[in-house]
């Protein structure tokens, strides 16, 4: 049985645990309010430009631009979008498990599936594993930003474009609320329309033409849809940070509890042993 001193000890490690989890729920909150304001603040723009793009696209020959162009597929390349640390439940092992069924889904398909990993956690969990990693991206989770997403997007377009991989895909946690993160597995290469909506189709005047339009908003369509993918992650993050450490807060303060209760009760069966002793002792004396 535990001693005294030793249950001391675990209450004082647990309480010095409470601590640690409780500074670190806080600092995710306040980083979750900053990140949440950056992806309510993308998304408007986000929508609104696939809108265009894809009413533009839809009007568009397929040739006039080779991120229009579908191919047969025998390679996809993912691009796997995790943390750089730990600590936030099960926001990476999520992540993990959809790459590895996307991997088996597309192999029954007889399609190989090349990565890019964007955060640590992704890559040094499949560094391990034979999925071939085309690049990396590590310890950038701390500042997105636009250009960060233009060089991932700059890595695929380029083995997409010079006929690599004919599909590009972008796995992802989005940002709903702070306990609920969605795990997103969007197509970003070839840019495929959708089916236009005769009755509500809005028609545009384009100038320049629309091939050049084509060529300039189409490569910044897939970027921003990299960044907006980026910010949820981001503020996914944080949420499941957040929830995680106010989780083991919790825990740790049942346990204190628990072991204060212990303590008490060794204490009380210490005190009374001693009181027993005390009266045998006066009893044999009298005798």
């Amino acid at each position: 049985m535990a001693s005294l001193r030793d249950i001391r000890k675990r209450i004082a490690s647990v309480k010095n645990t409470q601590k640690i989890t409780n500074a670190m729920k806080m600092v995710s909150a306040a980083k979750l309010r900053r990140a949440e304001e950056a992806i309510k603040s993308a998304r408007p723009f986000a929508d609104k430009m696939r809108a265009v793009l894809m009413s533009l696209a839809s009007r568009a020959n397929p040739a006039a631009h080779p991120m229009l162009e579908a191919r047969p597929v025998e390679k996809a390349l993912l691009i796997l979008i995790t943390a750089d640390r730990g600590l936030c439940g099960a926001f990476n092992t999520n992540l993990h498990r959809r790459s590895e069924a996307f991997v088996r889904e597309m192999k029954e398909k007889g399609v190989q599936v090349h990565m890019i990993n964007v955060g640590r956690k992704g890559n040094d969990y499949f560094r391990r594993r034979q999925v071939p990693i085309v690049d990396r991206f590590i310890n950038v989770m701390n500042s997105v930003n636009n250009e960060l997403a233009g060089q991932v997007v700059a890595v695929a377009a380029e083995q997409f474009m010079s006929g690599e991989f004919q599909e590009v895909y972008v796995l992802y946690n989005s940002f709903r609320t702070a306990v609920s993160q969605i795990i997103t597995l969007k197509r970003l290469l070839p840019v495929v329309p959708d089916e236009p909506d005769t009755a509500r189709q809005l028609e545009y005047l384009y100038e320049p033409s629309e091939e050049e339009l084509l060529a300039s908003l189409l490569p910044r369509y897939v970027q921003n849809q990299v960044f907006t993918g980026l910010l949820d992650s981001v503020a996914s993050e944080h949420g499941a940070r957040m929830s995680a450490m106010e989780a083991a807060t919790t825990n740790a303060e049942e346990m204190i509890y628990k072991l204060t209760l212990k303590l008490n009760r060794l204490r009380q069966e210490s005190i009374t042993t001693e009181l027993m002793e005390i009266v045998g002792g006066a009893e044999a004396l009298k005798g």
